[in-house]
């Protein structure tokens, strides 16, 4: 196993104010940003000496990251990170699609003046990392936080804890498949436009318009992630 690039890149400080949450929360990053790469084998012994945690902490925090999907149980031979598939892209493409209409047509029955201030703020802090990077193809920790929490505004105001939870969920894998596509793509994809469009439709009101668009936004990324990496069967197609 290679030790994870971000590792001496930490602050010790921990995550959640616990060894547990920390360690949690640097697995979690370390297999989204493809430190610890699709199929990895996961050895006690050597996460023991990444991490710095015991194997009651580790094996705590891998059964977490199994039951998002991140990981995957081998039984007795222990865990690995979770494989990438096309079959297994589609499948998140579709569920997102499911749950991200729903959010945001939710958050845009509820959401008040103090809700469009706030996603306007959220995509101009966006605005100006993508503007900063746009001919660049890697995906950087600043543009990462700026889109989660760009897409996090678009939905603040959903008002249903038990879809916010399985958004979250679905959020992180498919991050995990857009870093990879980062990693691997020739040229940039132009994402400015389609956030603002994301922003215009929100705040003017239409419903279904938004919808479609945070679909087509969504299908869009997943064809993106398809074009970029190499599967070992014939391409997929994507269809609503």
């Amino acid at each position: 196993m290679k030790e994870p690039r971000v590792a001496d890149q930490r602050s010790r400080t921990l995550v959640g104010g616990t060894l547990a949450t920390d360690i949690l929360h640097r697995l979690r990053d370390d297999i989204i940003s493809c430190a610890l790469p699709p199929g990895e084998r996961l050895r006690f012994e050597n996460l023991r000496e990444i991490y710095g945690a015991s194997f009651s902490t580790l094996r705590e925090a891998l059964s977490c990251l199994a039951s998002e999907r991140l990981v995957v149980s081998e039984g007795q031979r222990g865990f690995a990170v979770a494989p990438i598939s096309r079959e297994d892209l589609l499948d998140l493409t579709d569920a997102r699609v499911l749950i991200e209409r729903e959010c945001v047509a939710r958050s845009m029955l509820r959401g008040g003046s103090a809700w469009k201030s706030e996603m306007l703020a959220a995509y101009h802090r966006l605005d100006r990392v993508e503007a900063q990077q746009m001919d660049q193809h890697v995906v950087s920790p600043e543009w990462d936080a700026r889109h989660f929490d760009f897409h996090e505004s678009l939905v603040a105001t959903a008002a249903s804890p038990t879809m916010m939870e399985i958004r979250k969920s679905l959020f992180e894998r498919a991050r995990r498949y857009r870093r990879l596509s980062a990693l691997m793509r020739k040229s940039p994809r132009a994402k400015r436009d389609e956030h603002r469009g994301l922003l215009e439709a929100m705040t003017g009101g239409d419903v279904e318009l938004a919808q479609n668009m945070i679909e087509s936004h969504i299908r869009a990324t997943a064809s993106n992630v398809l074009d970029s990496i190499l599967f070992e069967n014939q391409p997929a197609t994507l269809t609503g």
